[in-house]
């Protein structure tokens, strides 16, 4: 009856082992779950990427108002008659508007 026992036991071990970490078991699975959310993550990104990329070329085919946009941020032009400013920032507190090695009290 022990021998019938632990024969039954190592059967059983035997069966749970191969059940939680072999290679088809439930940890290989839970990982390739969480590959498989990883790639479904990644492809939306993707997809939403394509629908804006989609979207500017339609708007580039389609009229003027893109190509001048697009001209205006990547390539700085204006449109004639137009005056173009360009806008100082404060310096910080404690920051001087000299040149390096301009600073006051400072001799060459």
């Amino acid at each position: 009856m022990k021998l019938l026992t632990a024969v039954l036991v190592l059967l059983i071990v035997g069966l749970q082992y191969r059940a939680w970490f072999s290679d088809d078991g439930w940890f290989a699975a839970q990982a390739l779950n969480e590959r498989l959310e990883r790639q479904q993550r990644r492809a939306e990104l993707q997809r939403q990427r394509n629908r804006l990329l989609a979207a500017e070329v339609l708007a580039l085919k389609e009229g003027h108002a893109a190509v001048e946009a697009r001209a205006r941020t990547d390539l700085g032009m204006i449109r004639e008659g137009e005056v173009f400013y360009i806008l100082a920032e404060e310096p910080a507190p404690g920051h001087s508007r000299e040149p390096p090695g301009t600073a006051p009290g400072l001799e060459r």
